[in-house]
């Protein structure tokens, strides 16, 4: 049987001492956490081990370590007879020799006597790096049973150790240690000065939010066109998802889980990242007068857009493309969205004095982050295009009622008709009347047809440029919201923190020592990263496939840019 010996590397070179650590329940396996130096009273280890325990860590005396020294040739028989009074049902008896790499081991039971069945494996690892990683189960691939069963408890053993690691060399306690922090603990009085200052601000934060969730709660907020209202603007959704996001970053509750904490840590980074780049593009819009500039620019822009589509009405009402149409509703439609251009064109002169003002608050808009600028942009560029969706809008309702009225009639020649109830065609007798005026209003619509398509097509294809654009914008924002940023610079810059799992190579292999393995730790993937630590939003929903998007532009039935769910869907 073989003996696997998880051992630290920080522990190679540590003075002669003991070893403690855990038996791995289940598995023939041990590892070694620490080594206690000599010299010590076994006493003063025994209570150091039971005051370890109490904190809820499972610590135990595995054996000893004997590292050559001068001065103590018998250090190797006494450690051995320590196993006496620290009794196991296996005593590990470790020795270092000069200038070898590799360790001796001798396995001893209970009355002293060696062990010479079991084969023993050391496996070294970094303590600090198991320590501090996360071990994701590994996908796409065919593990060994028991390796896969076998590594969550010995990272588990490790990053449940921490109160063993309080001790280091600097401490004035009669027990010293060797492990991973033993040089000194990591620490900084910035970090600890921010973690005690941290708790005023998260509560006070809180408080802002719960105000701020009960005013947009009270009554005169839910009225259903204020709700209806806010539920499509882009930057009312933007301002409730980061007032879920504060409340969750700014919770006094300590983060219990590796889940909650990695969540709570993209959430701070992505808030702090957009509001960095919302003043970045604060003070780049209010150099140079560049708000003036952009004011100055934007009604004869809408001038120019309305000409163009006064120009296109024009060809339209013509013979476009040398298509002849229906002479009458072709002037009624070319005529009708021609007034509605020149109300719009008055409306934009009439708002003309007061967009430098508008645009400059809204500029300030972006000292709340990037992804509030966007979203007004997105706002912004809805009401500026109204008038082109409304065109949409007509387009495709006439040629929907001419599609599905052929579709009706087409069934009446056949002797066919749409059960409501059953949701069904079924078979049904017309006379000659239902006959006549079924063929008549056939014949109208299909000469009509033409006519209706081409105004759908025209508009239909303005409004997907519209669509793609807010479509465009909509996703650097959710790009910005979710991508998780922490997660993906752990994985960049300490990649070991987040773990998919372990591969070993040879350390040494010396005749009469031990096979030495050191085990290291495989990185999670980038596209796991994001995959398992995105922050789900509000967008995060099931597309229409193509298939469905063309069956709905072939029909005429009205494409939506902006659908947002109430609950959020990984």
């Amino acid at each position: 049987m073989v003996l696997k010996i998880f051992f630290p590397q920080c522990c190679n070179k540590a003075d002669s001492g003991l070893l403690v650590g855990r038996w791995i329940p289940g598995q023939n396996s041990a590892v070694v956490l620490a080594v206690i130096h000599y010299p010590f009273i076994p006493g003063q280890v025994k209570q150091y081990i039971q005051q370890v325990e109490s904190s809820g860590v499972d610590l135990t005396v595995l054996g000893s370590w004997s590292m050559p020294k001068e001065g103590q040739e018998g250090m190797e028989s006494f450690l051995r007879d320590l196993s006496t009074i620290f009794p196991q049902g296996q005593w590990l008896q470790l020795s270092r020799e000069m200038g070898k790499i590799g360790f001796r081991c001798h396995v001893l039971t209970r009355d002293q006597s060696k062990s010479p069945s079991d084969k023993v494996i050391f496996i070294h690892y970094e303590q600090r790096k198991v320590m501090l990683s996360q071990l994701h189960p590994i996908e796409n691939g065919v593990p060994d049973p028991q390796t896969e069963s076998q590594l969550p408890q010995v990272f588990g053993t490790v990053c449940q150790s921490e109160p063993l690691f309080f001790l280091d060399k600097y401490d004035d306690s009669p027990v010293k240690l060797t492990h991973w922090q033993s040089e000194g603990r990591e620490g900084s009085i910035i970090v600890e000065l921010m973690k005690q200052a941290s708790t005023p601000v998260c509560l006070l934060t809180t408080w802002i939010l719960t105000l701020w969730t009960s005013l947009c709660s009270s009554r005169i907020l839910n009225v259903r066109p204020m709700r209806f209202i806010s539920s499509k603007l882009s930057t009312c959704v933007q301002l409730s998802y980061r007032t879920e996001h504060l409340q969750t970053v700014s919770s006094p509750t300590r983060a219990t889980t590796h889940n909650h904490f990695m969540r709570k840590a993209n959430i701070f980074v992505s808030f702090f990242v957009d509001v960095s780049l919302g003043l970045l593009l604060v003070s780049w819009m209010y150099r140079e007068n560049r708000i003036g500039k952009l004011a100055n620019t934007l009604v004869p822009a809408a001038d120019h857009i309305a000409k163009e589509l006064e120009e296109l009405l024009q060809w339209l009402m013509g013979a476009p493309a040398g298509l002849k149409m229906n002479r009458a509703l072709d002037q009624v439609l070319g005529r009708f969205f021609l007034y509605h251009i020149h109300l719009w064109i008055s409306y934009i002169h009439l708002m003309s004095p007061f967009v430098e003002m508008i645009l400059w608050y809204v500029g300030l808009s972006a000292c709340l982050g990037l992804t509030f600028a966007l979203s007004l942009l997105s706002d912004i560029t809805a009401l500026l295009t109204f008038h082109i969706y409304c065109f949409y809008v007509y387009g495709a309702r006439l040629y929907c009622m001419t599609v599905y009225g052929l579709s009706s009639l087409w069934r009446l020649f056949r002797g066919k008709k749409w059960n409501v109830l059953r949701q069904r065609v079924d078979s049904c007798s017309y006379d000659l009347d239902q006959l006549f005026i079924g063929t008549l209003l056939f014949t109208i619509l299909l000469f009509l047809l033409p006519t209706t398509a081409l105004y759908y097509l025209v508009f239909t294809l303005l409004r997907l440029v519209v669509v793609m654009f807010q479509g465009v914008v909509h996703l650097s924002v959710d790009f910005i919201n979710s991508f998780p940023l922490f997660s993906m610079g752990l994985r960049l810059f300490r990649s070991y923190r987040l773990a998919e799992g372990v591969k070993f190579r040879v350390l040494c292999e010396e005749p009469g020592t031990p096979l030495h393995l050191m085990m290291d730790i495989n990185p999670l993937k980038v596209s796991r990263v994001v995959q398992t630590y995105r922050t789900p939003t509000y967008s995060c929903y099931p597309k229409d496939s193509w298939l469905a998007l063309c069956k709905k532009l072939f029909l005429g039935e009205l494409i939506y840019p902006w659908r947002y769910k109430t609950t959020k869907i990984d």
